[in-house]
């Protein structure tokens, strides 16, 4: 005689799997806890508040409380009232057209020198990557500062080919130069990706195209631009936010002012003299979403004229 199954065994099976799930979904979540937290007191609540900090004149010393709500005021001087606004805008647009296509050719150049197979090419890897490791940090800032003041290493340099130096720094017509000297000198990052894309070409492509008698400049401009034109747009990306986003050696070597004559005025140091030296946090703020919104425009740009010129190897597949 057969026994019946107990009313409650489905039942029971069926919550076994439910509870594994409602326990690796709370594991998942333990886990983003302090990403979120992060992401809400770090980036998101600031954010807000500034968005409406910037619709108000905020001194930062006063409380939150007392802050005087002025609408589009900050905006309209902005855009019509403030020429140091422009100035920056100019400045900062100038250094970032200039020195991220240097910085861009510099380090494919480099890369593609150190893709060849010799002796200590692991060495020279490294190197050509040790500035880049440094990163925008104030003390290479201050070793580049004086490396081009009057007596500095550059000038030295030049007195050895009888060349007169000057204080190149200190100059407004070459001051803005040797910050994009600098951020040329930091390829490192760049050309790390560019060799990791150069790797992924296949050689077979190359042998096929020297057989058919082309040179090394067609198989550049036919083979290796087009195989590695995703790699350069991520660059190209990356750089021209790194660029816009330029703060640390002009501070540096303006002490803090944008100076000589405004020279290296970059906008996030306008942004900063503003809101920490002048104290106008309301002005800085509206100053921060208008670049925001600026470099959310110039990337959306860079996606839209991506895809007539970026070719992707699987854009036949499927």
């Amino acid at each position: 005689m057969a026994i019946a199954p107990p009313v409650g065994a489905p039942r029971q099976r069926e919550a076994g799997p439910a509870r594994a799930r409602q326990r690796q979904n709370l594991a998942g979540y333990a886990f983003l806890g302090p990403w979120l937290i992060g992401l809400m007191l770090i980036t998101a609540v600031p954010m807000l508040l500034s968005l409406y900090l910037s619709f108000t004149d905020y001194d930062v010393l006063s409380p939150l409380s007392e802050v005087e709500w002025v609408g589009f005021d900050n905006y309209r001087r902005m855009f019509t009232e403030d020429p140091s606004y422009w100035h920056s805008v100019t400045v900062t647009v100038t250094y970032a057209l200039i020195a991220v296509p240097l910085k861009l050719l510099v380090a494919l150049g480099v890369a593609l020198l150190v893709n060849r197979a010799f002796r200590g090419v692991g060495l020279f890897r490294g190197l050509f990557y040790l500035p880049s490791l440094l990163g925008g940090s104030v003390a290479l800032a201050i070793v580049w500062v004086s490396m081009f003041n009057r007596d500095g290493a550059f000038n030295s340099l030049l007195g050895f080919f009888g060349v007169q130096g000057q204080a190149w720094v200190h100059d407004p017509e070459y001051a803005l130069e040797t910050l994009m000297l600098l951020a040329v000198w930091q390829f490192g990052a760049p050309m790390v990706i560019f060799l990791a894309g150069l790797k992924q070409v296949p050689v077979e492509l190359y042998e096929a195209a020297e057989v058919d008698g082309a040179g090394a400049v067609r198989r550049f401009w036919h083979i290796t631009v087009p195989m590695l034109s995703p790699v350069i747009f991520f660059n190209l990306v990356l750089e021209t936010i790194n660029g816009f986003q330029g703060f640390t050696s002009a501070f540096v070597l303006s002490n803090g002012e944008g100076g000589p004559v405004d020279s290296t005025l970059m906008y996030t140091l306008n942004l900063y003299i503003n809101g920490f030296v002048k104290l106008d946090m309301g002005y800085a703020s509206a100053m921060a979403w208008i670049f925001l919104i600026a470099i959310g425009l110039i990337t959306a740009v860079l996606f839209r004229t991506g895809r007539f010129w970026v070719h992707y190897s699987d854009e036949g597949n499927g």
